[in-house]
């Protein structure tokens, strides 16, 4: 609690002779007219904070995280594996290897994040968010950012195996640095969104089991097989138009106009994906 002004012991000393009785103020509570408490800090920006809650998700999450990142990866290179045999070149196998790399953002930002906001929502571990001095959407952007960056060495890896193994061309496999981000934003949003607003730990769970699914049937088979109906259910997928913008990298001449327009739309779902979850943030933190 603040001092007594130095205005107010200065102007009690001239009226009543002696300084006042400040403990007494303490003890009752009560605090002459012009020594009002200070007011309480204001509340941190959100490129601040949002360094803060990433530093913070990264550092606690390295352990635990760092062996589901090994499964996510062994995974998508043994589903390429698997569809070796039945996927030899051309357009298909781009398609394949594309989409077991991107199924690891799916398992990490989309799977493990729903299934961290579920488990923080139901042991009120959102109430320790609720206390600090930080914007929501800190809160919501950091963890998906640090859950986001655990997948980077893994859908490295699985694309340079997937180039191997299928005799891709990987000149222009820096691709991965715009698709990582955007597909990590829009499946960490969604993720996000999906354990904040399940009514329960384990429907969380559930929905996260179910997203990563679907990211494994509609983004690892060929499109081209597809009836129209899955055909349209993979459009609404966001993770989708990562993959597409990686199997046109793959070709030998690619069409950067739909890269651009593919990595655009990416984005754009990420942006709305992530605005949800910090609305869905607020709702389940009463903020």
């Amino acid at each position: 609690m603040s001092a007594v002004p130095a205005q107010a012991v200065s102007g009690a000393a001239t009226d009543t002779g002696a300084a006042p009785d400040t403990e007494a103020s303490r003890s009752t509570g009560t605090w002459p007219d012009d020594a009002a408490p200070a007011p309480l800090a204001p509340r941190a920006r959100l490129l601040p904070a949002l360094g803060a809650v990433y530093r913070a998700q990264l550092s606690r999450a390295r352990v635990a995280r760092i062996p589901l990142l090994f499964v996510a990866t062994f995974q998508s290179v043994g589903i390429m594996i698997m569809m070796r045999g039945v996927v030899h070149d051309g357009t298909e196998a781009r398609s394949v290897v594309s989409g077991a790399s991107v199924l690891v953002v799916a398992f990490v930002a989309l799977n493990l994040l729903a299934q961290y906001f579920g488990r923080l929502r139901a042991d009120g571990g959102l109430d320790h968010y609720a206390t600090l001095p930080v914007p929501p959407a800190a809160v919501v952007l950091g963890a998906a950012a640090a859950y986001a960056s655990f997948t980077v060495p893994g859908t490295l890896a699985t694309a340079l195996i997937g180039g191997v193994l299928f005799h891709l061309p990987m000149a222009h496999l820096w691709v991965l640095a715009a698709v990582i981000p955007v597909s990590g934003a829009a499946l960490s949003g969604l993720g996000a969104a999906l354990g904040l607003l399940a009514p329960r730990q384990e429907i969380a769970t559930l929905c996260g089991q179910l997203g990563m699914s679907a990211a494994l049937l509609l983004g690892v088979l060929p499109p081209g097989g597809l009836p129209t109906a899955i055909g349209y259910a993979r459009d609404l997928l966001p993770s989708t138009y990562g993959v597409e913008a990686l199997t046109r990298s793959y070709a030998a001449r690619p069409d950067w106009l739909m890269i651009g327009a593919d990595l655009g739309v990416c984005a754009a779902v990420g942006v709305l994906s992530l605005t949800v979850a910090t609305w869905a943030y607020r709702r389940a933190a009463g903020r």
